[in-house]
């Protein structure tokens, strides 16, 4: 039988005390790390600003505190609405279930030649109040926002109780059997007299972008639970599938304007939400040639959206969702910030259009129902300046005002801007 000699002992002695305590020192590194330290599964925010804000707001930074002070003010409101639901609304939809969302279209109204006003007529950019009696959009909007608030709230500071509530809010809207929005949009922005609902309607959940994100915000804590994720995520599979597969799914998708910026938005947002990576590359590399190529003339304009009645409005709200599909691009390497056509069609000649009218006093010459407001440009400069580091833009970026302090883009590399697209 073989035996080790004294000198062998000793040194395997000393290779067994050296593994044991890389086994303890790993083992007591984990225990460090918190689910709050794992990476982020978020897309639209900026995952290493929110760390950083995290830290700056955890070590009492005095820049920052204006914005978080603002923003667990808008938490503890949170905290206290909800929960949502769209099965609260009067009207049923032609389905019969109430867990079915239902909105009206907001620029159609009665046809005064009409004994009972049907069928409506289209009045571009004027709202008829009455879109206001079903409540589903608003419901949408109030979970959308409550969500996003706390989440970032429990984010920031680690209080279990926004996340508890998020949680609960989810819960409600998404999973729980009495209160939970079915996977679909098949009855939204219907117009009376004409039919029972349209693929336009899919511009209404571009919110829900924000949502998936809050979800990420919220990986590290005990109230979402394991169940709850399996929940959200086989929601939005199933509302993801339906958006690929059904009429007014498919009709929006071949939407030449804003409203297939929005649907890929969404495709590719929910897309990395539940694990289908290949299909949102696929979506934004598409985008490159169906969206910005498509959308954008070589001078800059948009012209589906000059068109409206809302012209710099749309041209605006166009402009942001393509930013977002490259924000979205950014995670899986496919860049649309710096795609250009070869008579240069991009998202940049989209904006260098538009920032004469904002910066230097250049007359709008198309209409704008309700009056220009240069102002809503500006978010989208700020983050475009992030990314075009040439002259052009650090002489563009000197003309945009500060931010205000309480402002919670302090606290992100940007926010959705929600224009009034519809």
């Amino acid at each position: 039988m073989y035996s080790m000699s004294a000198k062998s002992k000793s040194l395997l002695l000393a290779l067994l005390v050296a593994v044991g305590s890389a086994l303890i020192s790993k083992a007591q590194q984990s225990l460090k790390t918190t689910p709050m330290d794992r990476a982020l599964r978020v897309w639209l925010l900026d995952a290493k600003q929110l760390e950083t804000a995290r830290q700056r707001i955890r070590e009492g930074d005095k820049n920052l505190a204006p914005a978080w002070a603002r923003l667990a003010r808008d938490a503890q409101t949170a905290l206290r609405q909800g929960p949502f639901s769209i099965v609260n609304k009067d009207v049923v939809p032609p389905s019969g279930d109430k867990h079915d969302y239902m909105s009206q279209a907001p620029y159609f109204w009665p046809d005064p030649r009409s004994a009972n006003g049907l069928p409506y007529i289209r009045r571009d950019g004027e709202r008829n109040p009455e879109i206001n009696k079903i409540t589903d959009h608003r419901s949408l909007d109030q979970l959308e926002s409550s969500v996003e608030t706390l989440a970032l709230a429990y984010y920031f500071k680690g209080d279990e109780a926004y996340a508890a509530r998020a949680s609960q809010l989810l819960r409600a809207f998404f999973l729980d059997p009495a209160t939970r929005m079915n996977p679909n949009l098949q009855y939204a922005q219907y117009i009376p007299g004409v039919n029972t609902g349209r693929g336009i309607g899919l511009i209404e959940t571009r919110g829900l972008t924000q949502v998936v994100d809050a979800i990420g915000l919220l990986s590290g804590s005990r109230a979402l639970t394991e169940t709850d994720r399996r929940g959200l995520q086989e929601w939005f599979g199933k509302f993801l599938q339906w958006m690929l597969e059904s009429q007014n799914g498919r009709e929006e998708a071949t939407a030449k304007n804003n409203h297939g910026t929005y649907y890929d938005l969404q495709v590719a947002s929910f897309s990395l939400f539940t694990g289908k990576k290949d299909l949102a590359i696929r979506v934004l590399q598409d985008a490159r040639q169906k969206r910005i190529a498509t959308q954008i003339e070589p001078d800059g304009r948009q012209p589906l959206e000059l068109a409206r009645t809302k012209a710099w409005s749309y041209s605006v709200g166009n402009l942001d969702g393509l930013m977002l599909l490259a924000t979205l691009g950014e995670s899986v390497g496919v860049d649309l910030w710096n795609y250009q056509t070869a008579d240069g069609r991009g998202i940049r000649k989209g904006l260098d259009f538009l920032t004469p009218i904002a910066f230097d006093g250049r007359q709008w010459q198309y209409q704008e129902l309700g009056g220009l407001q240069p102002q809503t440009l500006f978010p989208l400069v700020r983050r475009a300046g992030a990314v075009y580091h040439d002259q052009q833009y650090q002489t563009l970026m000197s003309k945009v005002p500060e931010v205000e302090l309480g402002d919670r883009s302090r606290l992100l590399s940007f926010t959705i801007t929600k224009q009034a697209l519809r």
